[in-house]
């Protein structure tokens, strides 16, 4: 399989949109700015994984929820081979865009010929899923013997300043199936989906992955596109969901007009034995 390459592929910005829909309005362009305003701010932990098993031309990259790619793009740019998966039309679409060969299942396709892969990364998908481990077990059927695979989460919520930030999703999903985005923070979490999935425990770290936007609106635009917050849109209306993003946010927004949060994302090697 050839590998990606990332000539023509960068994000253009776009000017400011309101979060808030108006009366016959399309449905926000979240998929756009997932890709535009929120995916970048991984980009930190994507490069730490990559050093850590120092992916390169002998790599075969595997995206599980690749989204619209960025990740997958840094990969190729190391001479890995790549491809990735993503269930969502609109975020695939923007990763083919992107010249990345994306499918929307696991078997192998036009798109992604091959079946197993010296990496599988899932860098987005678990926070929220709602079934971890069949997430971790598809991940292991798509890699070689002796190959890797990556889980990320978020950190600790208190070494998360977007914690509360994104504790408005929980407060406004009510009783709808949300599930909390640090629920496999606590120590050991990401470690018991392991062995169900026949994988065996290589490595861990931590990553500082800051979450900073130009302005209030890019913020709202950002973290709503991760889609932590969808159930609590369908439950109490995205009018309120925006407007209680923009009161949590308040304390992060500086003087400048910025807003900025720190936090921590953890990762977890495992790998498949021969």
């Amino acid at each position: 399989m050839a590998s990606a390459r990332t000539t023509g592929t960068t994000v253009r910005p776009t000017g400011a949109r309101s979060h808030h829909p108006q009366p016959g309005a399309a449905a926000p362009p979240r998929p756009r700015d997932w890709a535009e305003i929120q995916e970048r701010m991984l980009v930190p932990l994507y490069e730490a994984v990559y050093d850590r098993l120092e992916v390169g031309p002998a790599s075969s990259v595997l995206g599980l929820g690749c989204r619209s790619g960025l990740a997958l793009l840094l990969a190729a740019g190391r001479g890995a081979q790549v491809a990735g998966q993503e269930p969502r039309d609109e975020l695939r679409e923007l990763a083919r865009n992107r010249r990345l060969r994306v499918c929307a299942g696991s078997r192998p396709t036009a798109a992604v010929p091959r079946s197993a892969h010296s990496l599988v990364t899932v860098f987005e998908q678990l926070p929220g899923a709602a079934e971890p481990r069949a997430v971790v077990a598809e991940a292991a059927g798509l890699t070689l013997p002796g190959g890797h695979v990556v889980l990320a989460a978020w950190g600790p919520p208190e070494r998360c300043q977007s914690a509360p930030v994104l504790d408005v999703a929980r407060r406004r999903a009510g009783r709808t199936t949300a599930r909390d985005p640090f629920e496999l923070s606590a120590p050991g979490t990401l470690e018991d989906l392991l062995a169900p999935a026949g994988l065996r425990p290589a490595g861990s770290g931590r990553v500082s992955c800051p979450f900073a936007y130009p302005d209030l609106d890019s913020a709202v635009r950002g973290l709503l596109s991760t889609g932590l917050f969808e159930a609590a849109e369908e439950f109490s209306g995205a009018p309120l969901v925006a407007k209680e993003l923009e009161e949590a946010l308040q304390p992060y927004l500086r003087p400048d007009g910025t807003v900025r949060m720190e936090n921590v994302f953890r990762y977890l090697v495992a790998e498949r034995p021969r």
